[in-house]
């Protein structure tokens, strides 16, 4: 099943607007979702950037979103633990919360937003690596939909 994720600050293989990036505010851009499968009972989102020059680059983790939740605003806290009790990772910049694209100069890269509907909320501490996330969601992923925008300099 698939369930649909969009923005309001750019549309699907789009540029991703400069606050949303290192070279901007770095501000995590607003996301939305619908058509949430049954049986889900938590949210996660690892956006990441498969164009990176040595590997696959994180730029957010975030899991433990409440399944009724149907948007993340622009700007998500640099926080371990959000008030609705989502819970973010580490990305590859070494910090919690959403790090925006900075990529080297040359072709832009692609950043893709992947929003997974699990049916339990994960037992994981605030801080994971996305490869301990994907460990812990595997088995547990009833639905996925993905948002991928452009940035380059």
């Amino acid at each position: 099943m698939s369930m649909e994720l969009t923005s309001t600050a750019f549309q699907e293989g789009q540029s991703i607007p400069r606050q949303a990036t290192g070279d901007g505010r770095d501000l995590s851009p607003a996301l939305k979702w619908r058509n949430l499968p049954a049986g889900a009972k938590s949210l996660a989102l690892i956006c990441d950037d498969p164009d990176a020059p040595r590997k696959t680059w994180t730029h957010s983790l975030i899991f433990n979103l409440p399944a009724e939740s149907r948007e993340l605003g622009e700007g998500v806290p640099a926080e371990e633990t959000l008030p609705d009790g989502a819970v973010q990772g580490s990305n590859d910049f070494g910090k919690i919360g959403y790090g925006g694209p900075a990529p080297p100069p040359g072709k832009p890269h692609r950043y893709f937003f992947k929003l997974y509907a699990l049916d339990t909320r994960l037992d994981l501490p605030p801080g994971v690596t996305k490869d301990q996330l994907l460990n812990g969601m595997k088995g547990h992923i009833l639905a996925e939909g993905q948002l991928m925008g452009k940035y380059g300099r």
